[in-house]
């Protein structure tokens, strides 16, 4: 029996220093690959103490390496651990075969999506046989609103979520100028019916996508593939082809992940 005002043992617990020492490690991004002691404190708000304190951990333990006197880079040990979280997620290996049948089918590139937060990041991508090199890397992120991965991975998502989502796109300098709101809501819409999204406007100029869901056993959106290419090659004849075999793909993904 629980004792007065205690917590459920189900219930996570927070530890404190360990949630720091990961936000710490979330300071680091592709455009910021070295941080400072000072920079670390503005972005967590911790005092410079007891950021010391956490970078020394780090270190010691693999994850920080330090490049100067208050340089700090992440360590060789978050590597390995990338390599492991690649070899046994399961959405990632699922994926990998549809992709690359994809890419060789169409030519085209093709890219696997998440959300990440109130963005979607690429968590694959294989290049496709022409020119049009598609310049988004593993790991990048992107608005979700503007985007046909972005539709397509909130189309089924609960009705305050995709509020937030385009609040904040209205919100924002640098989509609100562009996106009517109120279009990308039927776009939602339509996604529902048709299966996938279209954008002939890609965030890339000359670029267009076509992406649909993939759905696991409680039949939640869990990722979004899109075959990604020149615009000039998205024509309706073309599109129609690259529609069935994207939704082949997505549907035979979507068995794989439990969904019945």
């Amino acid at each position: 029996m629980n004792a007065p005002n205690s917590k459920p043992k189900s219930e996570a617990q927070l530890v404190d220093s360990v949630a720091k020492a990961l936000g710490i490690l979330d300071c680091f991004s592709k455009n910021k690959t070295e941080l400072s002691l000072n920079q670390l404190c503005e972005k967590t708000g911790l005092y410079k103490s007891r950021v010391h304190r956490l970078c020394g951990t780090l270190i010691a333990t693999g994850y920080l390496v330090k490049t100067s006197r208050s340089n700090y880079r992440l360590g060789p040990k978050l590597m390995v651990l990338g390599k492991v979280y690649e070899n046994t997620n399961s959405l990632r290996s699922i994926a990998d075969p549809f992709m690359k049948r994809l890419s060789l089918e169409t030519g085209e590139s093709t890219a696997l999506f998440v959300l990440d937060g109130m963005q979607c990041m690429c968590m694959a991508r294989e290049l496709g046989s022409s020119r049009l090199v598609y310049s988004i890397s593993e790991g990048d992120n992107m608005a979700i609103a503007p985007t046909a991965s972005g539709r397509a991975l909130i189309a089924f998502a609960e009705d305050a979520f995709i509020e937030q989502v385009l609040a904040e796109a209205g919100n924002a300098d640098s989509a609100g100028a562009s996106l009517k709101l109120e279009e990308v809501k039927r776009d939602l819409l339509a996604i529902r019916e048709k299966g996938y999204a279209i954008n002939k406007k890609g965030i890339e100029m000359g670029t267009a996508a076509i992406a649909a869901p993939i759905f696991d056993i409680d039949h939640n959106v869990v990722a979004a593939l899109a075959i990604v290419g020149s615009v000039h090659r998205f024509g309706d004849e073309q599109c129609d082809q690259f529609v069935d075999s994207l939704l082949a793909a997505t549907s035979e993904m979507s068995r794989l992940m439990g969904e019945s």
